[in-house]
């Protein structure tokens, strides 16, 4: 959400940060005809309110006087103000409600610095670490899954449907070592406080991240108004959800394991081969409460706190920054992490990193004071996957698979996995 003072006296500014996203721009104006009938009827409102004062002091001083006609007079001059005051005031619930229901429809703006573009082929990449394996040199994850037992997709299928996974075996231990190695190097090295938040989280949350009301159909919700994360970012955000911190309480930095669900509604039929996009998967999601002026320079972190996982993996990967077209409607700067797959032969998105600004702190109000009698300001929110654990699972699998049909374990997971290798069958 964005400041309403900003789009009244800077509307030219947020057109043209919505243009460079490539998203439609009438929202502007719709805000605007809509604000001015609020603004209009609050002063109308306003100005009976003080009417409505003033002739009820003229009362006490009219009866006291002995004027009893003028007064009556003035009484019934106050009612007829009472009910049009009444009137109004319903009036501008409405309006406010409708106000609110169009604010929460602006994208974020671009940052100045983000890369002009309209889609994802015009993303920048940024850098790359370690040597790509050659594309297809070694089997794709899902045919090593089954060699190894590590996959039962068919069962996971019948179980749940098409997009749900059934690990197996090794796998079930890998997937498992995989995100509590994560959370432990991102509590023990990075310097983040772990929360293990719930998995079903009411509305009001979900309208705090910016997920509803755009991205409904994407959510699995429940008959009593509860929905399923579709990642921890969710929950945790929320967390401070109509709260002023303290300026020593930032930056507050979390990481968190939890479960995903999403129905991927826009994206049916793309990836549906072994673990590159299923309805349920396992995360751990690192997120930041910050001061305006530090948090550029903590996205810049964030990224290599994501980043620091693969390198102690030995996984080769690249950084790239979205393009405006591709940035989303939340994002003010994002860079996203890809892995290399050397079975599917491509890059894969495992962590996309995010300053949303005071997007999200606007909508789910969480403030902070600088000093005990300042005014307080909105903190900034960052937050990234640190990492998805299903094409981390992947890329693994295919780098680390060997000639005799095993698959070597990196040595940060050893101690989780208990063995140094999965053996071949």
């Amino acid at each position: 959400m964005l400041d309403r003072d900003l789009i009244r006296h800077n509307s030219d500014l947020v057109r043209e940060g919505i243009r460079r996203k490539h998203l439609e721009e009438g929202v502007v104006d719709r805000f605007l005809a809509l604000d001015e009938e609020f603004r209009r009827i609050t002063r109308e409102t306003n100005d009976l309110q003080a009417e409505m004062n003033k002739i009820a002091k003229s009362i006490g001083a009219l009866m006291g006087q002995g004027k009893k006609e003028e007064a009556n007079e003035a009484k019934t001059q106050a009612a007829h103000l009472k009910d049009r005051v009444k009137t109004l005031e319903d009036l501008l619930r409405d309006v406010a409600s409708r106000l609110r229901d169009i604010e929460l429809q602006f994208p974020n703006l671009p940052h100045a610095s983000a890369p002009d573009g309209k889609d994802e082929s015009e993303n920048v990449v940024i850098r790359t670490w370690g040597e790509p394996m050659a594309a297809e040199s070694v089997p794709a994850h899902w045919e090593i899954a089954e060699k190894l037992k590590l996959l039962d997709l068919p069962r996971g299928a019948k179980i749940s449907g098409s997009g749900f996974a059934l690990y197996t075996g090794w796998g079930a231990r890998l997937q498992r070592s995989l995100f509590s190695y994560m959370v432990d190097h991102q509590t023990t090295n990075n310097g983040y406080q772990e929360v293990y938040p719930p998995f079903l989280v009411n509305r009001a949350s979900l309208i705090g991240t910016g997920n509803l009301p755009k991205f409904e159909e994407d959510l699995y919700k429940t008959n009593d108004d509860l929905y399923l994360i579709p990642t921890a970012e969710v929950p945790v955000t929320n967390i401070f959800r109509d709260e002023i911190l303290e300026a020593s309480d930032l930056p507050t930095r979390y990481a968190a394991y939890s479960g995903c669900f999403r129905r991927e509604a826009g994206a049916a039929g793309k990836d549906t081969r072994g673990l590159l996009r299923i309805h349920q998967f396992d995360k751990v999601e690192l997120v930041k409460f910050v001061k305006p002026e530090d948090s550029y320079a903590e996205l810049e972190s964030l990224v290599a706190d994501a980043e620091s996982v693969l390198q102690a993996l030995g996984l080769h990967y690249r950084v790239i920054e979205l393009c405006t077209g591709d940035l989303g409607a939340k994002g003010c700067k994002c860079y996203d992490v890809e892995v290399w797959s050397p079975g599917v032969g491509r890059y894969l998105e495992i962590s996309s990193c995010t300053n949303f600004e005071a997007y999200q702190s606007r909508r789910a109000n969480i403030r902070f004071r600088r000093e005990s009698e300042s005014a307080p300001e909105f903190v900034h929110i960052l937050n990234g996957s640190g990492l998805a654990t299903p094409r981390l699972f992947a890329a693994l699998v295919e780098t680390y698979y060997q000639p005799d049909g095993s698959v070597l374990i990196p040595e940060p997971l050893r101690h989780y996995m208990g063995t140094d290798r999965i053996p071949a069958i």
